[in-house]
Parts: C-alpha cells; structure tokens; sequence
C-alpha cells in the first residue's frame, strides 16, 4: 500500500520525550506543571469540582486547557504527584498510572447530541479502557494522540497520530498521521481498527531506532503503519480538512431539542471559581481542542448570561475566538516576555497585529501551544515581538 512518496516527515528525536502528566509532574520556573488527560474532553460535575480543589489546595488556583482537550495545574509543589495521582484516581481520572500520559483523544464535540453521523462517544470509552488495558501500549511516546471524528471535520484535520472518520453511518475511514490510509470498516469495528493501527504504530516506531514522537517523524510512516494493519479492506480516499470545518461557539440546538452552550476560554485558563459554575449547571461538560468548554443538555439557553458574565466567551465574532498563547513569563524561564499580558492587553485595547487574524502569542522560538493550520505568530524577541505570517 503506498500512501504519499517514502520520506522522513519530521526531526529525529535525541531527546527523551518528557511529556508531563498527573504523576509525572514537570518543573516549570512558576512551580509543578501537571497534565491531566481527558479522553473525549468529557468532564461530569464531580470531576470538574475534584479538579477545582486540587487547583485550588495544591497549586496555583487555576486550570488550564490545551489544545488536545486536556487539563494542566501549575504552581505545585515538587512532590505533588503521588497526592494529586490520589486524588484523580478517586474522581476516575486516572485509570491507569502505567498509561495515563499515553490517553491522548480527541472526539467530534457534540457527537450524539447534536449532528455528525454516527456518536463516537461509545468509541472514546471502549477505545480508552482497551488502550489502559494493554500493558504493552503503556510504552507508547507522551506526544501520542488519536481523535475520533462522527463526520463533521473537527477533530480529524488535527494531525492525530491515528484517526477515525465517518464517512457516512456504515463506512469509516482510518488515518494515519491526518492522512486518510484508505483503509476501512464499519462502525462496530472501528475501535479494534484503531488500536490496531495504535500496534502498528509502536511497532514500526520501533523499527525505526523508537525514538520518535510522533507518526509523522518515521521515514514513510503512514505507508508502513498501514501495511502493518492487516485484513481491512481498501477504499478510495478522501481528502482530510486542513483544519476545523466546525467550531461551534454560542447556543447550539440539540437533536433532542435542549440546548448546548459552546465557549471559549480566553487564553484557556479557568478559575475554580469556572470550574465550580460549570459544575452547577450540568452534569457533564466537553472541553474543545481550540481551549474551549461546551455545556449540553441544558433546558434553554438561559445559562448563556452567566458564562458571559463570568469573562467566558460565546460571541463567534470576538477577538478571543482568535488569539491564544503560550504560557510566557513568569511561568517559562525560556519566554522573553509576559505573553498573555501583553495579549490580554492588545485584545482590550483592540490593537491585536495582523488585522485581528488568527494569532498565538509565543515567548521563544519553540511557539509552544500554537494551533495548527494559517495562523499568525506574535514571537517575543526581547525587543518587542516579530509578526510572522503564515506562508501562503
């Protein structure tokens, strides 16, 4: 099967990947950062008040969102890991301490509630408890990441390592690195394709020296991971958006007829005090991998008063929707500048670079956080900051 010409696609890795999690706590200049995976994005009340009181008694009163749905906590102290591991092992967000770094998942927000073709929501559970139940997946690299898309093109433009995506409510489709493999099944065994194509990716991983993070940084790897899955039928492929053709912001109908409400957190950073409202008003919310919170199932939208009152954004026209930020001074010793100052400031004062157009703010040349796809770079120099404009 080939897909695309052979080629090394990315850097080979020296380093070892050090990616943080919920026990394995980095140490950042403003203290312990965290990382607390959240498969699907998919939060139940208790879990969002679990994770207010370990902001709140362990580090520095603040959650943040990233941009594959998951949590971090920062500001903790050095041995924090094991109290905080105990803590998200008792609200069921941590399953597995062998794998917890590895339960990197993206799925279509909204699926099953309101439109897609198929509900994925199914997958994410059984897909998660397969992977933590698998001793030899555990070694798979803290960059992985799967995203499951119901069809819409949310997630499956994201350049998940591997992917699924409906094509329509009898056909889905893997990728592989965001590349349709051409390979297919039906919706009963798209779980078992994933993690199939999961193996292949560790074992070709392997054969390439291990030292890759991704899939996309292994010499031909889409092709090879793709003959390595064996028995699954081919079909024509199809083009993977670039990037999201939904990003729901605002009220949303749902297909039952009650009402989801889609925010973005401005710089996707939530206060307990976020955390303790949301879990007021239902009992599961779904975070967004563009840094945002979707709260479904309510009765009407009249809940929307209290988010906006509360700094969080449902206006799809507001410059939040379109600016986000590394963490920067004084969180990273590396960052030249207070980047989420210096944003915050040029949002309110409506003196955003570029014109306003999607932008990430970025404290050093490593641009940590930044979104995929056409986006601006604000990068401080030390000097002021460089506008970078995305090739065309």
């Amino acid at each position: 099967m080939t897909i695309g010409p052979s080629r090394t696609i990315g850097p080979s890795r020296i380093r070892v990947d050090a990616c943080p999690g919920a026990l394995q706590v980095h140490q950042a200049a403003d203290g312990g950062l965290a990382r607390i995976r959240v498969p699907g994005g998919a939060l139940t009340a208790a879990q969002l008040r679990a994770v207010g009181a370990a902001a709140r008694e362990l580090g520095d009163g603040a959650v943040e969102l990233t941009s594959r749905g998951n949590l971090q906590l920062r500001g903790l102290p050095p041995d924090a890991g094991r109290e905080l591991g105990g803590r998200l092992a008792e609200a069921g967000l941590l399953p597995s301490e062998t794998h917890e770094r590895v339960r990197n998942l993206l799925a279509s927000v909204l699926s099953g509630r309101a439109g897609g073709l198929l509900d994925v929501r199914p997958w994410v559970t059984e897909f998660d408890a397969a992977l933590c139940a698998e001793p030899a997946l555990a070694a798979l690299p803290g960059r992985y990441l799967a995203a499951f898309d119901d069809g819409r093109g949310d997630v499956a433009g994201l350049g998940a390592d591997v992917g699924l995506l409906a094509l329509d409510d009898r056909t889905v489709a893997l990728l592989l690195a965001g590349v349709d493999s051409g390979v297919r099944t039906a919706p009963d065994g798209a779980v078992g394709l994933a993690l199939a194509a999961t193996r292949a990716f560790l074992r070709e991983r392997a054969a390439q020296g291990g030292t890759a993070w991704r899939l996309a940084e292994l010499t031909d790897g889409p092709a090879r991971v793709a003959e390595r899955v064996d028995g699954a039928p081919v079909g024509t492929r199809v083009e993977v958006p670039a990037e999201p053709r939904t990003r729901p912001i605002g009220a949303v109908r749902q297909d039952d007829g009650r009402t989801a409400l889609a925010a973005v957190v401005p710089l996707g950073r939530l206060t307990v005090a976020h955390l303790a409202l949301l879990a007021d008003l239902a009992a599961e919310i779904q975070l967004t991998p563009w840094r945002g919170v979707v709260v479904s199932d309510l009765a009407d939208g009249s809940a929307a008063a209290l988010l906006a009152e509360a700094g969080l954004v449902l206006d799809p026209a507001s410059a939040w929707t379109r600016v986000t930020a590394c963490a920067g001074l004084p969180g990273c010793a590396k960052s030249r500048a207070d980047v989420r100052a210096d944003a915050t400031a040029a949002v309110v004062t409506r003196s955003l670079p570029a014109g306003g157009a999607r932008q990430h703010w970025a404290g050093c040349e490593r641009r940590c956080g930044r979104p995929g796809g056409a986006v601006v770079d604000v990068v401080a120099t030390g000097s002021g900051y460089r506008i970078d404009e995305p090739a065309d």
